[in-house]
């Protein structure tokens, strides 16, 4: 077997068992965890996420939250300073609009193969895209300054097995400055003896089940 095929048979075969994962909502709830942990000392305003697909973890409810936290720590905080209590306003705008922290889901630029991060809240505008994969609908193009991945697997030095289409590492290519990259996975998909190829980009942090297990120089600044 060819380093391709065998590359696609491993694709293949942990996809399988991420679906299959008896206990993965609890490993989701323990991974939002440490997102929401992850997030709390990060001066990012604009945050590139995914639509989960195959059993993918969920990282939107958790960005969700981080959203939320900037209105709501806001609104408290000029309340506190009010001489009488206000009771904060929080239904007549959605805290995605008022909040100054944006989320970006990406959207494919069919001509080059690269991604493009469009401004995402719950009850947006959605359509599929040419995968099937739900994506906003006319939103405000938005460029992240830190970029969490999916992992189908992940190994030793911030690697990422991905789907084999080359988008995330087009993308990197062209992004100016280049956004922190997290990869986010289960701990199933760790591969102890994975070896990345030429072309392969290294990801500056990655994040389990478990907590964080790859944080390269860049994942500090």
């Amino acid at each position: 077997m060819d380093k391709a095929a065998a590359k696609a048979e491993l694709r293949k075969r942990l996809i399988k068992e991420r679906l299959d994962l008896p206990n993965r909502l609890l490993l989701a709830e323990r991974l939002q965890s440490v997102m929401r942990f992850w997030l709390i000392d990060r001066p990012d305003t604009i945050i590139g996420a995914y639509w989960p697909i195959k059993g993918e973890f969920d990282p939107l409810p958790a960005l969700y939250r981080w959203q939320e936290d900037a209105v709501l720590g806001s609104t408290l905080a000029q309340s506190s300073a009010a001489s009488a209590p206000q009771a904060p306003v929080l239904a007549t705008q959605s805290l995605a609009a008022r909040s100054p922290r944006k989320i970006g889901l990406p959207v494919v630029d069919k001509v080059h193969k690269t991604l493009v991060f469009h401004a995402w809240y719950p009850g947006c505008p959605m359509e599929e895209d040419a995968y099937g994969i739900p994506k906003p609908k006319d939103t405000e193009v938005v460029v992240p300054t830190l970029l969490f991945v999916p992992c189908v697997g992940y190994g030793v030095g911030g690697y990422r097995l991905g789907y084999g289409g080359g988008f995330y590492d087009r993308t990197l290519a062209t992004l100016q400055p280049r956004p922190l990259t997290v990869g986010l996975g289960f701990t199933h998909g760790f591969l102890e003896d994975f070896e990345p190829e030429s072309h392969d980009e290294a990801l500056d942090a990655i994040l389990n089940d478990n907590g964080v297990v790859w944080a390269g120089p860049a994942s500090e600044r």
